[in-house]
């Protein structure tokens, strides 16, 4: 009796045994078979939402094959971190350890937008606003954060030209504020890698070269013009000449918000310090955000006796030594152009 009875305990150990053992193969599997499929709409998770509802949320939506399992794995094996709050996305079956993952490094999904070069303050806090990433007042006040740049440039009143003009990625909810301090990492990482290392021998300074630059900017976005433009300035500087660009009147305009589009002769009278056909010299700060092509090209322009340039009206100009010389190319490309343009619009109207 006592016999059978201890083959019977050996029994229900060996059968208790080989039990466990499948269940432990079993739920080894599961942890680490990909599961789900690929979500057409995003997992967000919330801020301050528990772990245990977020893998429960995982497993109601078919991304995760046990939320009980991913606990224990989360907790006893790798110690029990914070998943992350964020919007994320599946794109194709992920084993428990490889959601958790993405959850505990928070990679959440980023969206795109572009800051095209040449955008003032203003314009780019619209840019983000209308992208959705944000409040365009909040955006402007951010902007006037000087602090994130003022051991570069300390006479800063805002961030204007600090801005960088880069395509960006950044996650639904980041706060104005990180998007403007990313702007500026990125500025001062391309200014210190591209563009300090020629400040030496100029007098220029940070902000000098920033307003240069950004007035080549807004005259053109042609990378085999920009220093051929920069001398220009560079020569009118030299000489003791106004500067006359036009783009510094519109930006004071835009500044009195009465720009309109339409720049006209009484405008060249215009009374602030950003008219350089009034006030010598450089303007007071920058007048948009410039790329490191202008920078660079307000540090090396190209050696020239170009006082004067013209626009063809296709993106290119016409340079020009003397006064003389600029207006016969006033006269081809502004007057004669235009007018013949005009001529032909009407004949193909008429007709």
């Amino acid at each position: 009796m006592i016999r059978k009875l201890a083959i019977a305990v050996v029994v229900l150990l060996i059968l208790g045994l080989l039990v466990a053992a499948a269940a432990a193969r079993w739920a080894w599997t599961a942890i680490h078979e990909p599961w789900g499929s690929a979500a057409a709409e995003a997992f967000v998770v919330e801020p301050g939402t528990s772990a245990r509802s977020i893998l429960d949320g995982l497993e109601a939506r078919g991304l995760l094959r046990d939320a009980r399992l991913a606990r224990l794995w989360l907790v006893h094996r790798l110690g029990d971190p914070p998943l992350l709050a964020g919007e994320y996305r599946f794109d194709e079956p992920l084993s428990t350890p490889g959601v958790l993952d993405k959850l505990i490094r928070g990679e959440v999904v980023t969206y795109p937008v572009t800051l095209i070069e040449g955008l003032t303050l203003d314009e780019a806090a619209e840019a983000l606003a209308a992208a959705g990433f944000g409040d365009v007042e909040v955006f402007r006040r951010e902007m006037e954060r000087t602090e994130l740049i003022a051991d570069l440039d300390p006479d800063a009143t805002r961030l204007e030209g600090y801005l960088y003009p880069d395509t960006y990625h950044f996650a639904r909810g980041t706060s104005e504020a990180e998007v403007v301090s990313t702007l500026v990492r990125t500025f001062r990482s391309r200014f210190e890698r591209d563009v300090a290392p020629l400040l030496s021998g100029s007098d220029l300074g940070v902000r000098g070269v920033v307003t240069l630059a950004s007035i080549v900017e807004k005259e053109t976005q042609r990378d085999d013009e920009r220093t051929l433009v920069a001398s220009v300035y560079a020569n009118r500087l030299r000489i003791g000449m106004g500067l006359y660009a036009d783009p510094t009147i519109i930006y004071a305009k835009k500044l009195a918000g009465t720009w309109d589009g339409n720049l006209r002769r009484p405008d060249l009278k215009l009374d602030s310090p950003y008219n350089t056909y009034v006030v010598p010299g450089l303007p007071p700060g920058p007048i948009c955000s410039p790329t490191v092509a202008s920078m660079v090209a307000a540090l090396r322009p190209a050696d020239s006796e170009y006082l004067y340039f013209v626009s063809r009206n296709d993106g290119t100009h016409v340079f020009s030594r003397t006064l003389a010389e600029h207006n016969r190319n006033v006269y081809v490309w502004q007057k004669k152009y235009w007018r013949d343009r005009w001529a032909r619009e009407g004949r193909s109207s008429g007709g």
